[in-house]
């Protein structure tokens, strides 16, 4: 019986540090990047990150992330100065801001 009960742990721990699959909308929006950045119709994220993160870093925030909206094609860059969060939004075409909310 205490096999059993060892098994039954294993089997329980082993499902856990299975990783967990992405929402359908998260993959939709990974896959519109992919391909947007494969037409050319939208940039890399590694230079949206480029023309923001250095400036922000320079006003003493810490940079946590980003997000990505497939239906508008806006990155959300996300940062954290003096306990507040900052999110910047950039138009992931142009590499323009495009809106800003925090302190």
């Amino acid at each position: 019986m205490k096999m059993f009960g060892f098994l039954c742990l294993g089997a329980l721990l082993a499902a856990a540090a299975l990783p967990a699959h992405a929402s359908p909308q998260v993959r939709g929006d990974q896959e519109a990047a992919r391909e947007g950045r494969a037409q050319g119709r939208l940039l890399p994220l590694r230079e949206i990150e480029s023309r923001v993160v250095p400036a922000m870093t320079r006003k003493g925030a810490q940079y946590l992330g980003f997000d990505f909206d497939s239906g508008t094609m806006i990155y959300t860059l996300k940062f954290l100065r003096n306990g507040s969060v900052i999110w910047i939004d950039v138009d992931g075409r142009s590499g323009q801001i495009v809106g800003q909310s925090g302190r």
